[in-house]
């Protein structure tokens, strides 16, 4: 069985190695994986080495079950499923355990490889309109948008919807924002990408590279009243201008770091806003399963950048460090 893994810190150190097929429990399936998807964290995970060696790196993937434990009844063999992000995050609120699972980091190998064996409590079935590859980009890019604003941030239709650039989380959160009836201001540095995301549905663009103050901008579209949703995926560079541009009592749902720690942030103005700052790490199963059954009654369908042999992984590790994707990069895997 192929599968790739992280022999060192660097792109460069990813390489292929066969590995016995792992043994199946009673309530175990045994999923041959099509294809996976990147996200940030993928990437910081192969960058650092990985925490061991021989991880097999990647959160996200999707496959078909071929074969089950004598125990299992929620799926059958030849059954589409697709793994969830953690392991044991089944319902409820976060605990220490169901954080600890996730899927490419610790002890948990990832998705990049040919086979992988999970109980049956761990995978959602995969929703019949998706292909593999589109399925492959939802349990954590998609999730953690929809958990911000849906689960967490009870988006309501009319509400206004900031979205920070034009990577994976930030394109479900447009689409999904759409979705429930909300008005969409995206940001991006590239006025090539501001046009893309407003084919997707986005009514305002704003560009930071020329527009740096964007939070004033963003109050100028409202009228003054300021964002009731922000997708916060920058940190460093872009939690201030989160702050001065959210709606009293709105929301910063705290997806990423993609520009480094905060060391300041303006108290006095979180308080004063009486804004609400959400710390998202992905999602429950059953969050999951909500999103799932919204995006087929809409037939949502996730947008893919680019798409890569599983011999060529490293290229797709390196569009994704170059950050020139919009939208989701996704790795096929072997057949």
């Amino acid at each position: 069985m192929k599968a790739m893994v992280i022999a060192g810190a660097g792109i460069d150190k990813l390489e292929i190695q066969e590995r016995e097929p792992e043994p199946l429990g009673p309530f175990d399936l045994r999923i041959r994986m099509r294809a996976s998807s990147l996200n940030f964290r993928d990437l910081s995970m192969v960058k650092s080495g990985g925490g061991r060696p021989g991880l097999v790196p990647n959160s996200c993937g999707t496959g078909e079950v071929i074969e089950t434990g004598a125990e299992v009844q929620r799926f059958n063999v030849g059954d589409r499923v697709t793994p969830t992000f953690f392991k044991n995050w089944i319902a409820g609120p976060p605990t220490v355990e169901g954080l600890s699972s996730a899927l490419g980091a610790g002890r948990h190998d990832g998705c990049l490889r040919a086979e992988m064996v999970l109980n049956q409590e761990s995978v959602v079935a995969t929703p019949g309109y998706l292909s593999d590859k589109e399925a492959a980009t939802l349990p954590c890019a998609a999730l953690t948008a929809w958990r911000g604003i849906v689960e967490e941030g009870n988006l309501r239709a009319g509400q206004t919807v900031l979205v920070q650039g034009t990577g994976g989380v930030s394109i479900f959160a447009l689409q999904f924002a759409k979705l429930f009836g909300a008005e969409v201001i995206a940001t991006s540095s590239s006025d090539e990408k501001l046009e893309r995301a407003v084919a997707l549905g986005a009514d305002h663009t704003i560009n930071y590279r020329t527009t740096p103050e964007w939070a004033k901008r963003a109050r100028e579209i409202t009228d003054g009243r300021g964002i009731d949703h922000i997708v916060e995926v920058g940190g460093a560079d872009t939690l201030q201008q989160s702050i001065e541009a959210v709606s009293l009592g709105g929301n910063i749902h705290i997806i990423g770091v993609l520009t480094g720690r905060v060391n300041d942030v303006a108290v006095s103005s979180i308080f004063r806003q009486n804004a609400k700052l959400h710390g998202i790490t992905v999602g429950s199963r059953v969050m999951f399963e909500n999103m799932i059954r919204a995006m087929t009654l809409h037939q949502t369908r996730p947008v893919i950048d680019q798409e890569f042999d599983f011999d060529d992984s490293r290229s797709a590790f390196e569009l994704m460090e170059r950050g020139g994707h919009f939208g989701k990069i996704v790795i096929n895997l072997p057949r």
